[in-house]
This record gives structure tokens, sequence and C-alpha cells, in this order.
């Protein structure tokens, strides 16, 4: 029975750690972008209790080739092209009421990206009292023309 407490403080170390994970908010998934256009990329942070330092974020897209049925590498392998890296300081808004971040971004020439691509956010940040670091991947599959 002495493992009780034990789980139950790993399982609240989970839930706060997915209490601040981030998300693309814009474009959405499978979203149709334009080569040498700029878009925006939001990324969104979920409100929390817990106190997190924001390090930073890079925003990257990298073609996919059409002809594997898993194109994309993971994120955690390749970013691709970088789009922006830097500071990251999400603001609450009150639609839709959790904080995030709007990055103004400029997809590649189409001659060089053409068709599915996959838009990644690495986003670096610390929780919590230690403060503990942690690596968050988010991804999203955008068809470029």
């Amino acid at each position: 029975m002495k493992f009780i407490p034990t789980i139950i403080a790993i399982l609240s170390l989970l839930g706060a750690t997915n209490a601040q994970r981030s998300f693309i908010g814009n474009p959405q998934d499978g979203a149709t972008v334009t080569g040498g256009r700029r878009t925006v990329v939001q990324v969104v942070r979920p409100d929390s209790l817990q106190g997190s330092t924001e390090v930073g974020i890079v925003i990257g897209l990298q073609s996919c080739p059409i002809t594997n049925p898993f194109p994309c590498a993971p994120p955690n392998e390749q970013v691709g092209t970088i789009l922006y890296k830097g500071k990251y300081k999400p603001k609450l808004h009150e639609q839709p009421g959790r904080p995030y971040q709007n990055f103004t971004v400029t997809i590649p020439d189409a001659d060089y990206f053409v068709g599915r691509a996959q838009l990644s956010v690495v986003r670096f940040h610390l929780i919590g009292a230690g403060p503990s670091p942690v690596l968050e991947l988010n991804n999203i599959t955008l068809n470029v023309v």
C-alpha cells in the first residue's frame, strides 16, 4: 500500500505536464497555404495553476514526399526549414479564453515546397518549483500550393 502515494504523485505530475501542453491553434490540420506568402501560426498554451517559465520555441516546415505512406520525419528527428526561432510570450485573450501568441511567417516559395508539408512547433519551457525542463513537439500537415 506504500506504492499508492507514489502512483498518485506520478499521475499528478503527468496531469500537470499535460495541463501545460501547447498546441497549434492556426492554421488547422490539413489547411492549404500558398508558397511565398505569409500566414499566421497561432501557438496556444492552456491556462494552468502551475507556474511555467517559457524559454522559447521553433517553428519549422518540412516538405513531405508523396511516395511514402508515412512521408514526414517526426519533429523530434527533423524540423525542416526554420520559419521562426525565439521567444514565446503567450498572452491571455478573451476569445477563446486561453493564452496564445500569433507568429506571422512566410511559407517557402512553392518551387521548393509543393504538396504535403509538415508544420512543426517545438516548445521548451520549465515547470514547477524545481524547475523541471519540458520539451514539447507539435505538428500538423499542410498543403502548399
